[in-house]
């Protein structure tokens, strides 16, 4: 076994062998596997491995497309069969909802040149004979849908791996992972050990236990998952074709040909956690007793749709463990605590994303980024808050809606709350509907009276009326907006400013006083982040940014070793922030403070540290919103006296609470981006205008992949079109562009209807249109004519701002 190696990858299932083989395929070869048993233990070898392309997020269709489409090429290239069966694959529609869904698919498959479209019945019915399509709204389909054989794909990434020169051992356990001062680990086991720069926690069900090796918990948990095989069907037999699968989600089961017969899956309400205290080490080809009646309910669902099911015998029942995230989505990436150890941990779909898991962890390791903004997968959308029992309440609402639609502005409640700030009760009692930030319990919008809930839809919902009441109030007199989930970080030492100038694009305040906006490049020369940066002090600087982003960011300040002196401290949790923005903002919180609020004294992009109600705050002359106003944050232990202050005040002028919801509603009519949204690392500076708050004349994070790419022309530019028509619902982001002669030419990225300037808005990027132009926007998933703004309807001149 080698001694030293530039990546050792912990876990033989076909997560851990994909990222060995495209490791390999990008260049190292010096790279080993370690499998604590036999290749496929665990979760692989009796997964059903069901191949899909389309997600409701376009980045993740990206890398199941790429997927679909390697294993043929990976048969080719090794000579190990994949088993892929690709008769493709029918997609049901009951519901409106799911229609919804399934048109906006649609939409974005003809956009990104993916196979998947609507048939007819008839159609349908020559396809799958066997099912019965009473009731159903729509039908896509997919050609390309299909399975792969799990030992099949596993052992050909290992047999394309061991081809370039990596190394495999099995029945190898790692034992300890320890990391070395320069960055680098050692990996324990008991053949020896090996030195390398990289660990990949690829070890699926045990996950959890070998993070715990390196010191770090993942918020991951086991559950039981059943499906069964039939015995032979006639009419099966009788083919000469394979059938293609039947995605019947609203009956939330699935179903595939499997030999002769057919194999049925479930994601019951009865679900079964597993291995709550950690995953048995004995475990490996193991699988549970089954329990088919937990499943009745999807099972006769499924015998309604597909009669031959019911009439057929069980061959046999696989009842085995799947290892999930909070929220379902693979935990992937570098640690943000650790140095050089990538995560790739609770994945469920996992034959639908093997392969592009692999090259984008590939990507990552080698060339320090991946191509696509991967940040919905991003180990980092999770900090130490969320705990076991969190874990354990979200796995299990995911698990029994694994086939739920996940609308659009969709907040999920088990597991919550978190984590609350002083005024949350306050914030209850004014009627807040409050969504999760990071696990923050932050407000999105305030009802009549205590209680209210979201409803949930493509279309517009309950919250759409009393959203554009927060609007016209912010707009007309004054808004109380809650902002305490914003990242806030101090940095102080007599060479904060050196530091700060070395991470930052712009040029860091030289006056106290004075704040700047800036982004933060990425490796490949896109934005990593946008923030606000202020100087409190000679040696003290004030910096805001994106609240989910925090762990994420982690990473780019340990780029930068801070100078003899400087200190850096998140100071988010110990501060909270309110932005008092509107026309009457200032005469409103004049009334609590003796400090001058005029232009003279307080201008735009300025700051001050000031009482208000008694209460010491940094304020800052900025507003999301586009309009006057000021970011005031206090300690958090002040909050409510300071909350309850404004909203005594506000009183005069008719202002009140206003909620997240809102703020994207007034940010977007002034044509702001946001980061996650319109600003990440796929992005150009260039191409969502933020290349002028880049200055060369210094040197900055990743200035150099930003000079390979800082005269080129924009790929897309980001723009703000005009929506016509639109009756009962708005782009929410993800929506295709098209022109009205069919040519794709963008996507949206934001979209809400703006309240205070009467327009159905949809902020996004668009590849050679103009201003003035006409497109055609697909809510869902059917055209809506718009037309390309020339300057964002509210305050194009940005005068409110500076008034």
């Amino acid at each position: 076994m080698k001694t030293h190696a530039q990546a050792v990858v912990i876990g033989g299932g076909v997560i851990g062998c994909s990222i060995l083989y495209h490791l390999t395929k990008l260049g190292w070869s010096d790279v080993v596997l370690l499998e604590r048993d036999e290749l496929t233990s665990g979760s692989t070898w009796h997964a059903a491995a069901n191949i899909h392309g389309l997600h409701d997020s376009t980045n993740i269709s990206r890398i199941q497309h790429y997927t679909m489409n390697l294993y043929k090429d990976l048969e080719a290239e090794t000579g190990q069969g994949c088993g892929v069966f690709q008769p493709g694959s029918l997609y049901l529609a009951q519901t409106e909802a799911r229609e919804h869904q399934l048109r906006l698919q649609a939409a974005k498959a003809k956009f990104y040149k993916m196979n998947f479209h609507e048939i007819s019945r008839d159609e349908a019915e020559r396809l799958h004979p066997l099912v019965n399509f009473d009731g159903i709204r729509c039908i896509m389909y997919e050609p390309d849908g299909g399975n792969v054989d799990p030992s099949g794909v596993t052992n050909a990434y290992a047999v394309g791996a061991r081809q370039r020169g990596a190394e495999i051992h099995r029945f190898t356990p790692v034992t300890a992972t320890v990391q070395q001062p320069d960055g680098s680990w050692i990996v324990e086991t008991p053949k020896g050990n090996i030195h390398t720069q990289w660990v990949v926690n690829a070890a699926g069900l045990w996950g959890r236990e070998v993070a715990r090796l390196a010191g770090i918990e993942l918020p991951l948990q086991p559950t039981e998952h059943q499906y069964f095989v039939t015995e032979a069907i006639a009419e099966i037999e009788a083919l000469d074709r394979r059938l293609p699968s039947v995605a019947d989600r609203d009956g939330e089961y699935y179903l595939r040909q499997e030999g002769k017969g057919l194999l049925v899956g479930a994601y019951e309400r009865d679900y079964r956690l597993w291995a709550e205290n950690g995953t048995p080490l004995d475990f490996a080809h193991d699988l549970f007793p089954d329990d088919l009646e937990r499943i009745e309910e999807n099972m006769m669902r499924a015998i309604d749709r597909v009669p031959a099911v019911g009439m057929a015998g069980i061959k046999r029942v696989i009842n085995g463990p799947m290892i999930w995230s909070p929220d379902s989505n693979v935990l992937y990436g570098p640690h943000p605590d650790l140095r050089n150890y990538f995560c790739c941990n609770g994945i469920i779909p996992g034959f639908s994303q093997s392969g592009g898991m692999g090259l984008m962890a590939a990507q990552w390791m080698i060339e320090g980024e991946s191509q696509y903004d991967m940040f919905a997968w991003d180990v980092a959308r999770f900090g130490k808050w969320a705990d076991h029992a969190f874990t354990k309440a979200r796995v299990g609402d995911q698990y029994a809606h694994r086939f739920s639609i996940h609308f659009p502005n969709e907040e999920r409640e088990a597991g919550r709350p978190v984590r609350v700030r002083p005024v949350y009760e306050r914030q209850q009692e004014l009627g807040a509907v409050f969504g999760l930030n990071y696990g923050w319990e932050h407000p999105l919008w305030f009802a009549d009276a205590p209680g209210a809930k979201d409803t949930n839809g493509f279309t517009r919902q309950n919250w759409f009326e009393p959203v554009g009441r927060e609007c016209r109030m912010l707009r007309e007199s004054a808004g109380i907006i809650d902002i305490s989930n914003f990242a806030k970080y101090r940095v102080k030492g007599a060479k904060a400013d050196i530091w700060l100038n070395a991470v930052f694009a712009n040029n860091m305040p030289k006056e106290v006083g004075r704040s700047c906006l800036t982004p933060l490049i990425g490796v490949r020369g896109g934005i990593a982040g946008d923030f606000t940066v202020t100087r409190l002090a000679e040696d003290e600087f004030w910096i805001i940014g994106s609240g989910m982003a925090e762990r994420y960011h982690q990473r780019f300040w340990a780029e930068v070793p801070l100078p003899d002196g400087v200190t850096f401290e998140s100071c988010t949790e110990d501060y909270c922030g309110f932005n008092v923005a509107g026309p009457q903002s200032r005469a409103l919180l004049q009334r609590l403070t003796n400090a001058s609020l005029e232009t003279e004294a307080f201008p735009f992009m300025r700051s001050k540290t000031i009482e208000i109600a008694g209460v010491e705050v940094v304020a800052l002359r900025v507003s999301f919103t586009g309009d006057l106003g000021w970011e005031l944050h206090c300690q958090s232990e002040d909050q409510l006296r300071l909350y309850d202050a404004l909203l005594e005040a506000g009183k005069e002028f008719g202002a009140g609470p206003v909620g997240s919801r809102a703020l994207m509603s007034l940010r977007v009519e002034k044509g702001y981006g946001s980061w996650s949204r319109e600003y990440s690392p796929e992005y150009w500076p260039q191409e969502v205008g933020l290349d002028r708050l880049i200055k060369l004349e210094k040197d900055f994070l990743n200035k150099d992949a930003y000079l390979k790419l800082k005269d080129n022309a924009p790929r897309e530019q980001l723009s703000l079109i005009h929506v016509q028509n639109v009756s009962d619902a708005d782009a929410t982001g993800g929506e295709p562009i098209f022109l009205p002669d069919g040519t794709p030419v963008g996507r949206v990225t934001s979209g809400t209807f703006g309240y205070t300037v009467n327009m159905s808005l949809a902020l996004g990027y668009l590849k050679g249109v103009a201003p003035g132009a006409e497109v055609d926007v697909m809510i869902l998933g059917q055209p809506h004519r718009g037309v390309v703004l020339a300057e964002p309807p509210f305050d194009p001149k940005g005068e409110r701002l500076r008034h």
